[in-house]
């Protein structure tokens, strides 16, 4: 049998843990909780968890500064939660790396169904195809990296590899803001486009296109996104 996902929870509440992970084990998943980001880090070492639920207000880290860094080393979909309720707290951890915020106080069933949701979206048949190559680069999604044929590497977060990803499985086309939600799960509405312009941003950035003039992501005002190279995977 396929082993249940995953899933860790850090919050320095123990009702909030107590919670989660009751719920979590009663829709099938299995569950490891810490109230400190050290026991939180320590264990990482140890084992790779399918999707990491975070608090940002910790004791002993900054919540954000521990999302950024699972963004870009662990090849888990990240999911904020948190009491903070502000529309630029949600884009700042979303821009930093985060796939979903939830804020509390939340509804447990929301909760499962977005972890779902995560494991959907990393979990789709193509995810099989870890290689691709386009325009002089390689985008490695085992690796979280990308390598240009002059020997150039830049690492990217798992949410902007998602980005990637949508992009390169569909060359050519328009992918309108709707569908990049659908694609990715996720909030919706301000946030989510902010989230969206960051993550393509900075993916221009590492891929060294002009941002006046890109090249290989275009946007299309009004309409969406059109990645314009030819793939192959591998």
């Amino acid at each position: 049998m396929t082993e249940a996902p995953l899933v860790t929870i850090l919050d320095d509440e123990p009702e909030i843990r107590r919670l989660l992970a009751d719920t979590l084990e009663e829709a099938g998943f299995r569950t490891l909780s810490f109230g400190r980001a050290t026991e939180f880090e320590a264990a990482l070492r140890r084992t790779t968890p399918d999707v990491c639920l975070v608090d940002l207000g910790l004791p002993d880290r900054d919540g954000l500064s521990l999302v950024h860094r699972l963004a870009l080393e662990q090849g888990a979909s990240v999911i904020i939660i948190s009491g903070r309720v502000q529309v630029q707290d949600r884009v700042i951890g979303l821009e930093l790396g985060a796939d979903d915020y939830i804020i509390k106080p939340f509804d447990p069933a929301e909760v499962v169904a977005r972890v779902r949701a995560r494991l959907r979206s990393s979990r789709a048949p193509a995810q099989s195809l870890r290689l691709a190559r386009f325009s002089g680069w390689e985008a490695d999604f085992d690796a979280y990296v990308l390598r240009s044929d002059a020997g150039a590497e830049a690492s990217f977060s798992h949410a902007e590899g998602e980005v990637l990803r949508l992009f390169l499985e569909s060359p050519r086309r328009l992918i309108t803001r709707q569908q990049m939600q659908e694609a990715l799960g996720g909030g919706a509405g301000e946030s989510f486009d902010r989230a969206m312009d960051v993550r393509i941003s900075r993916l221009r950035t590492k891929l060294g296109e002009d941002p006046k003039s890109p090249r290989l992501i275009k946007t299309i005002y009004g309409a969406g996104y059109i990645f314009l190279g030819d793939v192959t995977w591998r």
